[in-house]
């Protein structure tokens, strides 16, 4: 069994450390934009290659000959990798560049759903650079949205392409001048409502209509204590071991599935062909119940770091399943655990990359904890460098969330060198606050 791993930092380290951990051992050989030691101690090879190249991607991969590919990262996916693996006889778990449209055109998104009457988006217009008056119809719509509004590139932009009133745009003028700023570079800009709530994630595995749940998480994006600073690509995440939050009702959990399963359905009928891999669903519990904010077409990070460590059955096997469509309840099981996940960063991080090259120091883990690294690399006596972005995240695992918080909390303790994380991630008093919102929301 070999499997060709495409993926970068903690997400790729956890998702190799689910597949090592299957009964059938199977060769794991990865595809990195730049070394990773985490998944290379994984890995009987480690290819450094740019996964944007699709020639140098496709030229290993023939050589390798592998079973499937497990294509991880969101530029790949959308740009079509999966298609050209297909053309050269190589399977995969990630979508075709058609069905990855959920998660690299947001007006995609929010038409298929209203297309299919979905009831799950807040008010939305796509505009496009052929909209007659373009400046004065999104300055008419954000009057009438009242000033509480987002704006979308409608492409993917490394997570940083939507901007929010009150938060990164101050005015209307502000929001046209960024919906125009979106139309020059892609042609295409979705400007909506603006969401009041508590947001959660839900992944699912995604076969045609097969749809199983993983376990609800929560995800911290911004950069310091309190939920202040930039926003990052996440600061920390949990879960909880009854595989729901606290703050959501068994039937806010039911509706996020049922709209996963509704997605999949539509996504087949729309283009002809299933979505095989991971359908990521980023929900918002509000006064009107569970909105959608926007669908990815693979693992998050952190997400993958908290739900992972938790599966219990055989990852190949599910692999297996989604490809040949065979997918089905019995083949996946989760512990039932609560996970913290705290990321370490460097000092400077997310405001520049000063402490790139520095070295630090990781604690050993016990069975209830894992690290997986993200931006690290090596010096030639083997010490541990950090890079400019996000370095490991570290996961604690319980019984409660207050058990798996204390385990993460004291190894991000023990880290030596130029770093910070986020203490309050996982904490009572975060969790309160979530629960005093969705109260205060619902209430209205």
């Amino acid at each position: 069994m070999k499997v060709l791993l495409t993926s970068l930092a903690a997400r790729g380290h956890a998702i190799a450390d689910a597949l090592a951990r299957s009964p059938q051992k199977p060769e794991i050989i990865s595809l990195v934009p730049a070394r990773n030691p985490g998944i290379a101690h994984l890995s009987s090879d480690q290819f450094i290659v740019d996964l944007m190249d699709f020639d140098a991607v496709l030229e290993i991969a023939k050589r390798v000959q592998p079973d499937f590919a497990f294509v991880a990262p969101d530029d790949p996916i959308g740009a079509g990798l999966v298609d050209a693996l297909e053309e050269i006889g190589i399977t995969s778990i990630a979508p075709k560049k058609s069905l990855a449209r959920i998660e690299s055109s947001k007006g995609f998104a929010r038409e298929l759903l209203q297309k299919h009457g979905i009831d799950a988006s807040p008010i939305f217009r796509v505009f496009e650079s052929s909209t007659f008056n373009l400046q004065s119809s999104i300055q008419s719509f954000l009057e009438e949205l009242e000033g509480n509004f987002v704006v979308k590139y409608d492409a993917l932009k490394g997570g940083k392409g939507v901007k929010v009133s009150g938060e990164h745009l101050h005015s209307i003028d502000e929001g046209v001048a960024y919906a125009i700023e979106c139309i020059e570079e892609c042609g295409t800009v979705v400007v909506e409502e603006k969401l009041i709530g508590v947001e959660f994630s839900l992944l699912s595995f995604v076969s045609g209509t097969q749809v199983i749940d993983m376990p609800a998480v929560q995800d911290h994006k911004r950069a310091y204590e309190g939920d202040t600073g930039p926003n990052t690509g996440g600061m920390g995440t949990y879960s909880d071991a009854n595989h729901s939050l606290p703050f959501l009702s068994a039937e806010d959990l039911q509706a996020a599935s049922e709209l996963n399963t509704l997605t999949a359905a539509a996504l087949l009928e729309e283009c002809r062909e299933p979505f095989q891999g991971i359908l990521y669903g980023g929900f918002i519990a509000t006064k009107k119940g569970i909105q959608l904010i926007e669908y990815n077409a693979r693992f998050g990070d952190p997400e993958a770091l908290n739900i992972l460590p938790l599966l219990e059955s055989d990852f190949v096997d599910i692999c297996q399943g989604i490809i040949h469509e065979e997918l089905t309840d019995d083949m996946v099981s989760f512990a039932n655990k609560a996970t913290v996940c705290k990321y370490i960063t460097p000092e400077s991080y997310p405001e520049s990359k000063d402490n790139k090259g520095e070295e630090f120091s990781l604690p050993d883990t016990g069975s209830n904890a894992r690290i997986y690294l993200g931006d690290v690399s090596e010096s030639e006596s083997g010490a541990l460098l950090l890079g400019g972005s996000r370095t490991a995240g570290i996961v604690g695992i319980g019984d409660t969330i207050a058990e798996a918080e204390s385990i993460a909390q004291n190894l991000c303790e023990k880290v030596t060198g130029p770093v910070r994380f986020r203490s309050d991630i996982g904490t009572q008093a975060v969790i309160d606050l979530r629960s005093d919102l969705i109260e205060q929301v619902r209430k209205g």
